[in-house]
């Protein structure tokens, strides 16, 4: 019988996760240490951060740049150098310097302009990034990313401009679609461009998504508990 993370303290939600984690590598006969468990920090008290830090946990995923430099900046810069910063929300091109400062990756990159001011603030900072594009699998209007039949253009236009090649893929698919046929076209796409790594999947659907080709699944409440 599945468990209630709920029930548990956040060390012992981790080692759930970790676990289903590896049972879904292994029913996809894939090594469960190729996937990273980002735990989704957006919103959530320090007293929960600070709990995840206690039981090891070394890779975050914030939405907004201002409340991660509060958290990462300020609250808990003494173990920044520990960790991985992922910027798993949309980025604004006046927010882009502070970004490219503060994250290791960022997964958001949707469009030309923001390519050239993430290129614009590495060569101020020294530091580049890894990038990832988002891919707006359910071409919703009211999500940001690359459309997929338009993904093809987008990566030559970056390969040429830039001279980016970004590391892979990411996604979030409708909320109220089945989230598997999302997961495929992006892993089919990720393919298709020789792209290796891919974020996809959530508190909900994180297994689903390993089991699929994820290299990165993004799990916050099921973690951290409810903001």
């Amino acid at each position: 019988m599945s468990r209630d993370l709920s029930e548990l303290s956040i060390a012992e939600r981790r080692a759930v996760i970790l676990e289903r984690i590896a049972g879904a590598a292994k029913w996809a006969r894939r090594d469960a240490t190729d996937i990273s468990f980002v735990a989704v920090s957006k919103q959530q008290p320090d007293a929960h951060i600070q709990e995840a830090l206690d039981a090891g946990h070394r890779v975050f995923g914030e939405n907004r740049v201002q409340e991660a430099q509060t958290r990462w900046g300020e609250t808990f810069a003494d173990q920044r150098q520990e960790l991985e910063l992922r910027l798993i929300g949309p980025l604004q091109t006046n927010k882009t310097l502070d970004a490219v400062k503060l994250f290791d990756v960022i997964e958001t990159l949707d469009r030309m302009k923001l390519a050239g001011a993430i290129v614009n603030a590495a060569e101020k900072t020294g530091k580049m990034p890894e990038l990832f594009v988002q891919v707006n699998i359910g071409a919703e209007d009211q999500k940001s990313g690359v459309l997929p039949g338009e993904l093809p253009a987008f990566l030559q236009s970056l390969k040429t401009e830039y001279d980016i090649t970004p590391s892979g893929l990411m996604c979030i698919p409708p909320f109220h679609e089945a989230p598997s046929p999302h997961f495929w076209v992006l892993s089919d796409l990720a393919a298709q461009h020789g792209l290796e790594k891919l974020s996809m999947g959530m508190s909900a659907d994180y297994a689903t998504a390993i089991k699929m080709g994820a290299t990165h699944v993004r799990i916050g409440s099921a973690f951290l508990g409810a903001r």
